[in-house]
């Protein structure tokens, strides 16, 4: 038996869940596929292990960083023993991975060269250590071209945005309005280039069954991942499989397609072999994506009473020549608070530098690190404590669009924060608290995050024995994407979790929204519960009882004084496909996911040092689906809202926008030793309006003002504001109070 339910959020929908007994949507799971990472057995891209070897390919990266590649001389590399071949292919080969859901292939074409690490070519050998040393020794003969290497010089080349991921906007008379502001504010915030860092490189081994190409990848969403494929070799989507059944963090990285995989299909359809090809750290941090560094102007005009009329939120941000993706820092500022007059713009500066893409929060990792910086500023200008100064402001309706929310408890995560965290006990008067050589200080930021509903459906049998199927191509980048789905099958067809078995990354199965945006468990959740939700219907029918009146648990069917095993209900398998897509609320409503941070750091007078020594996240995003994945999820946003107010910075040489620290040794993560205790807290809501789990994104609301809560805390400690990120101890010493 075969059924199809179909979901298009144009109302709100009640939730099934909200039924089910004794349920297990909301419990701390613990991963289903935990045991199988910690002991090995999870197989990674590029693990996978089968009968005859595979050869090796090793991506050769241009030196230079504009120009063009004159000739290869392809015999200074298969001179190394065991180098079979040199695969180039300057029209295929992929110059950087696109954005997540694009269709079409990245940009193709690498004989023109736009930057330096770009990948020209794949040295293909019997071993990794060969392919790396023909790799080496390949001898590539350029024509240079000077390119844009400086952003300030390049400054006045910027060019206005006006569409992508975000719109300008421009209501009533922000100028006027800041102009006549009894209390303003109104700087220019800094944030460096960014790097993903997840800990698995990059890696695809690519084989091919006649026509149709298997690849074995590192990739977030499948199934626009496919269609990119497809159009980068001019292939029918029948003959495409990819599978990625465990990714080892992306981070935005990995959202779409990356030159290797690209590189290891030609090669393969070349040589007529199996080819692996891993990226290097290098190679990762050279030829994927960066974060694009900004120079943001934000500027907020108040009354006397700390209402605000006024916001305007201008931003600069780079990338390559032809991209047309930019960061969207002010994608939350358009209805973070309220303010009458209201000014969003955007302009790019072209730069030889490695692709700018999305990376975790894409808009509000770095645009809240200047907004909510701001807001502390406009707070001490007003004499106002910056919580209460974020509450007057919280608007009941969307500012920008004039829509209602669909839930907001902005105002409920700043009080539940505030008194969990002892706000009260903050000194007011900047660098007043001190310990022996230690300035303490705390500091606050909202968490914002929109909420999104992406297209996305999934299978699900139920076999005559009561065990569940969950088939969706769906990816776990580490969120709990196997763990959530086990438990939202679970509770909807009243089995235990060990009768679920849920199969994900592999596009034979039906597509999913894959892992990025926040989007993923809250999309693809929804298209297991609907199919579930259909064979409950189907159940209801065999035991002659109303969907409605229908009670699955622990195996059994009941409803109107009857009670049967499923198993006896059944003689076949129940198969149901569930889809589900954004209808009128996604555009009638404004979705959002709302949190607060807050931090206490001590800051050295002597070394400019600084330490956190506790953190508070305070979130309110719909129904928890599983609280120990979701306060992973927490506690890694957070984590990395600590690396970007104080250590991560992308460093290109001006002289040929080389990445000059573009390892994990000196590329700087926070590590076991920055990070103090952390504690997060989840605030009771629903909303109907999202998706039928009342579920809204998590992952990314983390990060989103965590960095402005900290230097905040600085500025509390110290006195000291900076705004240019991260704030490493040089940038400090110089202004410290004497010893």
């Amino acid at each position: 038996m075969s059924e199809t339910s179909q979901l298009v959020m144009d109302q709100a929908v009640e939730s099934l869940l909200d039924r089910v007994p004794n349920p297990c949507v909301g419990e701390e799971l613990s991963r289903v596929e935990g045991p199988l990472k910690v002991s090995g057995w999870a197989t990674y891209a590029a693990e996978y292990t089968f009968d005859g070897e595979a050869l090796h390919g090793y991506l050769v990266s241009a030196s230079i960083a504009k120009g063009t590649v004159e000739s290869i001389d392809e015999s200074s590399a298969t001179a190394i023993d065991g180098v079979v071949a040199v695969i180039t292919d300057f029209k295929a080969f992929i110059r950087n991975s696109q954005q997540g859901g694009e269709k079409k292939a990245p940009t193709q074409g690498v004989k023109e060269i736009s930057y330096f690490g770009q990948p020209i070519a794949l040295v293909v050998a019997t071993s990794f250590e060969a392919a790396r040393e023909g790799a080496a020794a390949l001898k590539v003969h350029y024509t240079h071209e000077q390119g844009a290497f400086d952003f300030i010089a390049e400054l006045g080349k910027r060019e206005p945005i006006t569409s992508g991921n975000d719109k300008p906007e421009h209501k009533n008379n922000p100028d006027e309005g800041l102009a006549t502001a009894a209390v303003k504010v109104d700087s220019i915030y800094i944030t460096p280039s960014q790097n993903s860092a997840a800990m698995e490189p990059h890696a695809t081994i690519a084989e091919w069954d006649g026509d149709q190409l298997i690849l074995h990848c590192s990739m977030q969403m499948l199934s626009s991942c496919k269609q990119q494929i497809c159009d980068a070799l001019g292939l029918k989507p029948d003959n495409v499989r990819l599978i990625s059944r465990y990714v080892g963090g992306g981070f935005g990285s990995k959202l779409g397609i990356s030159p290797e995989s690209i590189a290891a299909a030609i090669a393969a359809k070349q040589l007529q072999r199996r080819i692996k090809v891993v990226m290097h750290r290098i190679q990762v941090f050279e030829s994927t994506v960066r974060r694009t560094n900004t120079h943001q102007r934000v500027a907020l005009g108040a009354d006397h009473n700390g209402r605000i009329h006024t916001i305007i939120h201008n931003t600069i941000c780079t990338n390559l020549p032809g991209e047309t993706f930019f960061e969207p820092t002010a994608i939350s500022t358009h209805f973070a608070y309220s303010g009458q007059n209201r000014e969003v713009k955007y302009e790019m500066v072209r730069m030889n530098q490695v692709l700018a893409g999305s990376m975790r929060a894409p808009g509000e990792a770095v645009g809240m690190l200047a907004l909510e910086c701001a807001m502390d500023e406009l707070a001490e200008k007003l004499d106002m404590d910056p919580v209460e100064l974020r509450k007057l402001n919280d608007p009941a309706i969307d500012p920008s669009k004039g829509l209602p929310f669909s839930t907001r408890k902005l105002t409920d995560t700043l009080d539940y924060g505030a008194k969990h965290f002892g706000w009260e006990k903050r000194h007011k008067q900047p660098a007043s608290q001190r310990e022996g050589d230690w300035l303490i200080g705390m500091g606050m930021a909202s968490a914002t995050r929109s909420n999104q509903l992406k297209a996305s459906a999934a299978r699900v049998t139920l076999t005559p024995d009561a065990k569940a199927v969950v088939e969706t191509d769906m990816t776990d980048i580490g969120t709990g994407t196997y763990t959530v789905l086990t438990q939202i099958a679970a509770d909807m067809l009243g089995l235990p979790v060990s009768q679920v078995d849920v199969r994900l990354g592999d596009t034979d199965f039906p597509p999913a929204a894959g892992s990025g945006g926040s989007v993923g468990a809250c999309s693809s959740g929804s298209s297991v519960y609907l199919a579930c939700q259909e064979i409950r219907a189907t159940l209801a029918k065999a035991l002659g009882v109303e969907e409605d009146n229908l009670t699955l648990q622990a195996g059994q069917a009941s409803g109107n004084g009857m009670s049967k095993a499923i198993s006896e209900l059944i003689q076949e398998n129940i198969v149901a496909m569930g889809q589900i897509e954004p209808g009128k609320t996604s555009k009638e409503y404004t979705q959002a996911s709302y949190g607060a941070h807050f931090a206490e750091v001590a800051v050295n007078v002597v070394t400019g040092e600084t330490r956190i020594r506790r953190m508070l996240g305070v979130f309110a995003a719909g129904r928890i689906l599983n609280e120990k994945t979701a306060r992973s999820q927490c506690y890694g946003g957070m984590i990395f809202g600590i690396g970007a107010a104080l250590m991560e910075e992308l460093l290109h040489d001006p002289h040929n926008g080389r990445l000059v620290n573009h390892d994990l040794a000196e590329y700087h993560v926070p590590v076991n030793a920055d990070i103090p205790p952390i504690d997060v807290v989840f605030l009771p809501e629903r909303d109907p309006y999202a998706n039928p789990l009342h579920a809204k994104g998590l992952g990314e609301l983390g990060i989103s003002g965590a960095g402005a809560a900290i230097a905040n805390a600085i500025y509390n400690a110290t006195g000291i504001r900076i705004y240019d990120y991260p704030l490493t101890l040089d940038k400090l010493l110089d202004q410290l109070p004497a010893i």
